[in-house]
């Protein structure tokens, strides 16, 4: 288990880098997320820092099992699929907090929902365990989706 530290972390890391690239895309989330009138039952912006980074965490704890059992050749498509789920999820920060647009990032979101789900079936079907772990993050995005539907149709001039 000691040998499969370093590659784990590695996985964490670059998974981490969707985070990253979000929180650089859209420095001032924070102060626009207070300014939205927002569903009572929508979480305090403080919340979403630390459920990402468990969420990143596992993530990264996933793809490092189907990579640690079947190397990149091996898992060729279920890793695309993940790469793609990261980079959409790093990309719904442009559209929500640079951009601004609803529309863009409800659309953004869907295709986020749907790539998740999607690399969680191919996951489950190479390790049951790594698609199990990605079961959250689908859960998470679920919630994200009706948020910010529901946060654009309260702030139409805003989004």
């Amino acid at each position: 288990m000691l040998q499969s530290l370093p590659s784990l972390l590695a996985w964490i890391f670059g998974t981490s880098l969707a985070a990253i690239g979000g929180a650089v895309t859209a420095r001032q989330a924070g102060a626009f997320y207070a300014t939205l009138d927002r569903p009572a039952w929508a979480p305090p912006g403080w919340l979403f820092g630390p459920a990402w980074s468990v969420l990143y965490v596992v993530m990264g704890i996933a793809a490092w099992r189907i990579w640690r059992e079947q190397g990149f050749a091996g898992a060729r498509v279920e890793l695309s699929l993940y790469a793609v789920q990261l980079l959409l999820n790093a990309a719904w920060s442009w559209f929500f907090f640079v951009r601004r647009t609803g529309v863009g990032a409800t659309v953004e979101v869907v295709c986020l929902w749907l790539a998740i789900l999607l690399t969680l079936i191919a996951f489950w079907r190479l390790d049951t365990v790594a698609g199990l772990l990605l079961l959250p993050y689908l859960g998470w995005v679920t919630f994200a989706t009706a948020l910010t539907v529901s946060v654009w149709r309260r702030n139409p001039t805003l989004l």
